[in-house]
């Protein structure tokens, strides 16, 4: 259990008193367990299917994705850890230029300029 993502406990305490309660139907995977496969899933970008099956049953993570989104849970959930300045992920983004930029003196787009310059409509 120490591999893939697991929420911290002060996270948890932020954000279980916004999850549903008493909710009908079979009997409840842990909602802590399953936000950490939903975040892993998220993370590494493999299929709902895939997701290991340590965070529970991947077709509950997916249900309980879906469902949340479609209640607005999630704004709420990110909106109260951004209140208690905690983060889910620490993740920096990077992007990398898919080509080095021309040299100086040397356009990139022909006649000059930017190429957000001019909008695709009348030239």
């Amino acid at each position: 259990m120490a591999n893939g993502f697991w929420l911290s406990d002060s996270a948890w305490v932020a954000i279980e008193p916004l999850l549903p309660k008493n909710q009908p139907g079979a009997r409840r995977v842990d909602d802590r367990r399953v936000i950490s496969g939903i975040v892993h899933v998220l993370k590494s970008g493999c299929r709902w299917g895939k997701c290991p099956s340590v965070y529970g049953p991947p077709t509950t993570i997916y249900n309980r994705f879906n469902r949340w989104s479609w209640r607005g849970l999630w704004g709420r959930i990110f909106a109260e850890l951004v209140a208690e300045d905690l983060s889910i992920d620490s993740t920096a983004v990077r992007v990398h230029p898919i080509q080095p930029p021309p040299p100086p003196g040397i356009n990139a787009v022909p006649g000059g300029g930017s190429p957000f310059s001019r909008s695709r409509g009348k030239s």
